[in-house]
């Protein structure tokens, strides 16, 4: 891992010597078995386990558990066994703020895990109020925009305007340049109505309709006639129990016919098989994805890895049962969170919650996080300024029932001018 600890007191920076030195002290004894007879370090994660989250919900937890048992083998943090705690918050905002609450009353060291950006944006503000570290895996513009705070931080996703700013040149360039586009009606759908829409413009195209649909909408039909016919792109983005249907009745409703090219966002079928008869007329259509759902023939060993602890076969399937379906392109955030809470830990010599706000500063020191198996999605760089994270965007191409990756953008594609300094904030 590649760090800046910039100017640390020194009370901390002696701290995290005498941590290493006890260790090394300890002589034979494997890491894992020392961080055992210590007091956990214990975290609470924030799951959307019911509501319209609850596939995400499923597979986060997963893969939490998944890194956590990784990191604990490797000898947890500082020396220390990591607990995580999981309460659902029903992908519900009032809910969030509760058990930000509930987290906080409990004295655990720090929240994570939160997807869904209305629950990001109803418990955030809380979190920020009680003091206590609270870092997302959602891909909301939210936290880069500047509207939350000091304590609030996403290092472990890419944004939505990072991600529709790297993929904008590529549509345009491959699909074309009208496009109409259909997302949920709240925050996160507004990310990309706002963000894409600008992103089309600076290549000289145009998102020239716009559809918002509910997100507890169970049926489409009514919405599909506005579509106009000259559409040369139909981007969709839906999220929620009813994504299937809504894939099914777009199929429907172009039939056989002629159709505009489709680009979706992967959200729209995460935890849906791309083998379902239903979706045939996806064939040659193309998605977003931030990690590709299946296996790769170039895929690196930490993928690799990462694929097998979390339990996904080369399908994107769970191992266990080849009809449930990972929501892969999202569920690498709650690993490699864990990960970068490792990290800024580590450099902050975290001891007791009185460190929260070294852990924060930490945190904001890091600049880049290599690929490798706490890092499985890809190499990414992180800016403190902003509390974000930006890393590679996947577009893949529905070949044979199957997701194949026909374009990786770089870093440097996603990138935008800092839009806030949340280290110039007070805690």
């Amino acid at each position: 891992m590649t760090d800046r600890v910039g100017a640390w007191p020194r009370r901390k920076l002696l701290k995290g010597l005498a941590a290493g030195g006890a260790l090394a002290a300890a002589g034979g004894l494997p890491r894992y078995v020392q961080a055992q007879g210590a007091a956990p370090i214990r975290l609470g994660f924030q799951l959307h386990r019911t509501g319209i989250g609850a596939a995400y919900g499923r597979w986060y937890q997963r893969t939490a558990q998944a890194a956590l048992q990784v990191l604990n083998e490797q000898g947890g943090i500082n020396g220390r066994p990591v607990e995580i705690v999981f309460e659902d918050d029903g992908t519900d905002p009032k809910r969030g703020a509760e058990v930000v609450e509930k987290f906080a009353a409990a004295d655990l060291d720090l929240i994570y895990g939160t997807l869904f950006s209305n629950v990001v944006m109803g418990s955030a503000p809380r979190a920020g109020e009680l003091r206590i570290p609270y870092l997302v895996c959602s891909e909301g513009h939210h936290v880069a925009s500047g509207a939350l705070n000091r304590w609030t931080a996403q290092p472990g996703i890419t944004d939505v305007k990072s991600q529709v700013r790297a993929m904008a040149p590529w549509v345009a360039a491959n699909l074309g340049k009208k496009v109409t586009m259909i997302y949920p009606d709240y925050a996160f759908g507004y990310d990309h109505r706002d963000f894409f829409s600008e992103a089309m413009k600076e290549q000289g195209g145009e998102v020239a309709t716009l559809i918002a649909i509910p997100p507890t909408e169970t049926t489409f039909t009514r919405y599909l006639p506005r579509i106009p016919n000259d559409t040369e792109v139909l981007y969709h983005v839906m999220v929620g129990p009813a994504v299937l249907t809504f894939v099914k009745e777009l199929g429907d409703f172009y039939g056989s016919g002629p159709k505009p090219a489709i680009f979706g966002f992967i959200d729209s079928l995460e935890a849906v098989d791309l083998a379902d008869p239903g979706l045939g007329f996806l064939e040659g259509t193309h998605f977003w994805e931030g990690q590709p759902r299946y296996r790769q023939p170039d895929a690196p060993a930490w993928e690799t890895f990462y694929r097998a602890a979390v339990g996904v076969d080369d399908n994107g399937a769970s191992v266990t049962d080849p009809r449930d379906v990972s929501t892969y392109a999202h569920m690498f955030s709650a690993w490699e969170t864990l990960f970068v809470i490792k990290q800024a830990m580590e450099a902050a010599g975290y001891d007791t919650k009185a460190d929260r706000q070294s852990f924060m500063e930490a945190l904001e020191a890091i600049t880049t996080m290599p690929a490798g198996n706490e890092h499985p999605q890809g190499d990414k760089v992180f800016n403190g300024k902003t509390h974000q994270v930006f890393g590679q965007q996947h577009v893949s191409k529905v070949e044979d029932g199957r997701l194949a990756v026909v374009h990786t953008t770089a870093i440097e594609d996603g990138l935008y001018p800092d839009e806030v300094d949340y280290t110039t904030m007070s805690f």
